[in-house]
């Protein structure tokens, strides 16, 4: 990773459970499953997060993990006129606040916390579910499109911490955009 762009980021949350609790149809309920909000996690090279649903499943290896700013979330609780949403609801690992995410689609960065760094690869945007109109508000669904944040791989070993961070970037980030939608499809000009 030729990284040359840092910025200081807070990890306010770090969701570890071992099963899907949105799954089937929404009116019958989210599934009852454990969830931790950890201190820290342990992530494996290919694998995701220890410890979490996505760990070493064949069909998330590039998506095991997934990030996502919390200024999105207040954006859409803003947009849709209600209360802060519980950031742990949307079922995202990784909760960072000053985090442009979208830009890191594709890109190999890092994160360092506490002293210890782990490197990731941006896999693919976040889609929301539409159990997001249930668990947050109705319309959460359509507002989050764009702004879901990023699914990707563990590219080493390490320990994500809680609290204050530095994220690594080869690329330019704007964290004041951070709760910007990004276009879902890139547009087709003449």
């Amino acid at each position: 990773m030729t990284a040359s762009y840092r910025y200081d980021v807070e990890v306010l949350h770090l969701l570890v459970s071992p099963a899907h609790a949105y799954f089937g149809r929404a009116r019958d309920g989210a599934a009852d499953v454990p969830t931790t909000d950890a201190d820290h996690v342990e992530l494996v090279t290919g694998k995701g997060i220890i410890g979490d649903r996505f760990f070493g499943k064949a069909a998330h290896m590039d998506a095991a993990v997934t990030l996502m700013a919390i200024e999105a979330l207040e954006a859409i609780a803003e947009d849709l006129g209600v209360a802060p949403f519980d950031p742990l609801l949307t079922r995202r690992n990784v909760i960072l606040r000053g985090a442009q995410l979208a830009p890191l689609v594709g890109e190999e960065f890092a994160l360092e916390s506490q002293g210890d760094l782990v490197r990731i690869r941006g896999g693919r945007p976040a889609h929301p579910c539409a159990w997001m109109d249930r668990m947050l508000a109705p319309g959460a669904h359509a507002a989050m499109r764009g702004r879901g944040g990023v699914r990707s791989q563990p590219l080493s070993d390490g320990v994500l911490h809680r609290g204050p961070a530095v994220l690594i970037s080869p690329v330019p980030l704007e964290p004041s955009r951070a709760h910007v939608p990004t276009l879902l499809r890139p547009s087709r000009l003449p």
